[in-house]
């Protein structure tokens, strides 16, 4: 298959293409590399997937622009679309909410809009286990009502899932909506809690722990986020009337994807502690706006349509993390705080 990847300099999306290249997929990867966080790391991914050979081309183009999008894409051919690029970031939304209306409203509207036109035979989207807000029935389940938000990004996640209800009802498109919970692991993103975590343990500072430390997370390593979108990839729902999972009657599924298992922080930060060789000072504050207590993933309905299996544990994730953060950065293996990046 030749697959357009969007958000290809970013954490998953890397990881996708990386895994579509190297089992002798091509790949059309585009992405705005943005500020959010440091592009130095986006452009060392787009490095690593150069050398998988010329099955990988990219461009640099924002999709949330319709026009630029329209024309980066002229004359290109794909088949199947990873829409994995948008706006992340709970925290970053209540600062700056515009950028969550450009990049994940108008630019997932310009995403359904490429698999409309170019009759696509599948286009698997990010969502996100943030549009679950408050619930406190746990685990969340895909069946649950998603109608109460506790940020504007979770609001433009599930804005997202509407629109694809929509295109795949009137335009019989199929897609796939994946409820991302917490993503980690390897040429992860910065402003995630388990590289702040690490990098703040390195620099001998002390680590901000929000909910006084009261929180527990579906942590799911990267390598079992990737073998669950690639399953999906592979098998796009039929167009056949029966009832999906989320509930639609169109080609068009909504599955929760995590790892089954609610951790608690302080679990987390004690493995990361062991891995990097030196304990932290922890650092309790309040809950942050927009954040919720618990996220526990209810993988039911992945795991009974396409076989999905999570299989590492976050003992043997953080480390792993934890190792490959001390080899970007060129820290040496040694334990203490002395280690700075």
């Amino acid at each position: 298959m030749r697959v357009l990847v969007t958000g290809a300099a970013g954490f998953i999306g890397f990881n996708v293409s990386y895994h579509l290249l190297a089992r002798g997929d091509t790949v059309l990867g585009i992405d705005s590399l943005n500020d959010y966080y440091d592009v130095t790391l986006k452009h060392a991914r787009l490095a690593e997937l150069a050398t998988l050979g010329e099955g990988f081309a990219f461009k640099q183009v924002d999709f949330s622009d319709h026009v630029a999008l329209d024309a980066a894409l002229d004359g290109e051919a794909f088949d199947r679309i990873v829409h994995l690029g948008a706006q992340a970031g709970v925290r970053y939304s209540i600062e700056n909410p515009r950028a969550y209306l450009q990049a994940n409203l108008a630019g997932h509207l310009n995403m359904i809009e490429v698999a409309r036109h170019r009759q696509v035979e599948h286009m698997v989207y990010a969502s996100s286990s943030s549009v679950y807000g408050g619930n406190d029935t746990l685990p969340f389940r895909v069946e649950d009502r998603v109608d109460q938000p506790l940020s504007l990004y979770a609001a433009t996640k599930k804005a997202d899932e509407l629109m694809s209800e929509t295109y795949a009802h009137l335009y019989r498109i199929p897609l796939t909506g994946l409820r991302f919970f917490t993503v980690y692991g390897p040429w992860g993103r910065p402003d995630m809690a388990m590289w702040l975590f690490t990098k703040a343990i390195f620099d001998g500072r002390p680590i901000d722990v929000f909910g006084e430390g009261n929180m527990r997370r579906d942590f799911t390593y990267i390598d079992d986020i990737v073998a669950g979108i690639i399953a999906c990839v592979d098998n796009p729902p039929a167009d056949d009337g029966v009832l999906k999972a989320g509930g639609s009657i169109s080609p068009h599924r909504i599955y929760n994807i995590g790892n089954s298992r609610s951790e608690d922080l302080g679990e987390m930060i004690s493995l990361i502690e062991q891995a990097c060789g030196h304990p932290a000072e922890r650092r309790l504050l309040p809950m942050q706006p927009g954040d919720v207590r618990d996220t526990f993933a209810d993988i039911s309905a992945i795991q009974r349509d396409l076989g999905y299996e999570p299989r590492t544990t976050i003992a043997e994730g953080v480390p792993r993390f934890v190792q490959w953060y001390r080899d970007y950065h060129g820290l040496e293996h040694q334990a203490g705080p002395n280690n700075t990046v």
